[in-house]
C-alpha cells in the first residue's frame, strides 16, 4: 500500500538543514531515500527498522521512530545515530514526517523524553496521543 509522505515545515527549517549542510550531495540521496520508505512505510516494521510508539485511540494515527543511515556511508542505520519520528494516517495513506534527527542533536541523555516533547510543542494535533 502506497502513502503520500509529507516532510513538515519545522523539519524542513530545523534539523534537515543541518544534514544537507553535512553531507551535501549524500543528503539529498538519503532523502529520496527516505521518501521511498516511507512511501512503503508498513515494510520498515517487518525489517524492524521502525517502531510504534504510540497509538491515537481510534487506531488512525499512529506515532512512529525509525533508523536511517546516510547512503554512501559505511555506518549502519543503528550506529549512525541517525532518526525521523513519523505519524502515519491510515485512513488518509500519509505519512508526515515530524522530525528528522541525530542522536547528538539531543538536549539532555533522554532520546525520547527529548523528542516526545518537541513533537508535543511543535505539533498541538499530536499532543493528545503522545
Amino acid at each position: 500500500m502506497k502513502y503520500q509522505v509529507v516532510f513538515k515545515p519545522f523539519t524542513e527549517r530545523h534539523h534537515i538543514k543541518s544534514f544537507a549542510k553535512k553531507y551535501q550531495g549524500a543528503w539529498g540521496k538519503t532523502l529520496k531515500a527516505l521518501t521511498i520508505e516511507f512511501t512503503f512505510v508498513q515494510l520498515l516494521f517487518e525489517k524492524t527498522i521502525a517502531e510504534i510508539i504510540c497509538v491515537s485511540p481510534d487506531n488512525d494515527i499512529k506515532i512512529c521512530k525509525t533508523e536511517f543511515k546516510i547512503l554512501g556511508t559505511q555506518v549502519s542505520r543503528h550506529d549512525s545515530g541517525c532518526r525521523c519520528v513519523i505519524a502515519i494516517h491510515e485512513s488518509k495513506k500519509l505519512v508526515n514526517v515530524l522530525l528528522v534527527y541525530n542522536k547528538g542533536d539531543v538536549d539532555g541523555k533522554n532520546e525520547t523524553a527529548w523528542w516526545t516533547n518537541l513533537v508535543k510543542d511543535t505539533y498541538p494535533e499530536y499532543r493528545d496521543i503522545l
